[in-house]
């Protein structure tokens, strides 16, 4: 039973080879769509939401560089399309791994990080400190906005790995309790997990959306 229930996020396929990554890199394929001589009303709502996600960003990071916000639509991008295709069957979903999230998130972290303090280190210095603090408290501030600091990507890789498993783990447990019950009970279970199906894709794009505004804001602190 246990190990039933967390094949879903076993990355290893029939071979004993980890095949199932290649789920990551599948959005490749639908990304030329917005070269086809006719595009369709699916890729017209994908640049409303970029455009949208750019005037966002733009306001966020409060720098008039062009293309600042490129990669974060594109960490928006990649983290939508593999919560979603996670919803899927037979689909390995790699975001709820924290290989895959820590990856997103390490790099980001320790580029802000090493960019802020090599080229703006009295700011980063300021940023311990919080203002209007007394002094009596600076010592403990210092030490509670560093610890805060050094964890930000592991809070984030957390926040989205356990929330793609906790709604995986609870369609699981609900579906295997169907071949036990009645027909009455049965329709209830089929309609119990197609609103969690619904739950479940808005948590996949409020998730994609909390990363990447989150990753915004912490390479804002450092310009």
């Amino acid at each position: 039973m246990m190990m039933n229930l967390f094949s879903s996020f076993d990355p290893s396929s029939n071979l004993n080879l980890s095949l199932n990554w290649t789920s990551t890199i599948l959005g490749i394929l639908i990304i030329p769509s917005m070269f086809w001589i006719i595009p369709s009303r699916l890729n017209f709502i994908w640049i409303k939401i970029i455009s949208t996600l750019h005037n966002e960003f733009k306001n966020l990071i409060g720098t008039k560089i062009k293309g600042s916000t490129l990669i974060f639509i594109s960490l928006f991008s990649i983290i939508l399309f593999n919560n979603f295709i996670g919803l899927f069957p037979y689909i390995f979903t790699s975001t709820s791994h924290l290989a895959m999230s820590l990856s997103l998130a390490l790099p980001l972290w320790l580029t802000f990080m090493i960019y802020g303090w090599t080229n703006n280190t009295i700011h980063m210095f300021a940023h311990l400190v919080p203002q209007g603090t007394p002094p009596i408290l600076m010592p403990f501030m210092v030490i509670i906005e560093t610890i805060s600091n050094i964890i930000r990507p592991g809070t984030l890789a957390v926040r989205l790995s356990a929330n793609m498993i906790a709604g995986h783990l609870l369609m699981t447990l609900l579906g295997n309790t169907g071949p036990m019950l009645n027909m009455y009970l049965l329709n209830i279970l089929i309609f119990t997990q197609l609103l969690l199906l619904l739950l479940e894709s808005a948590v996949s794009i409020i998730q994609s959306y909390v990363f990447a505004v989150l990753s915004t804001l912490y390479s804002s602190e450092v310009n």
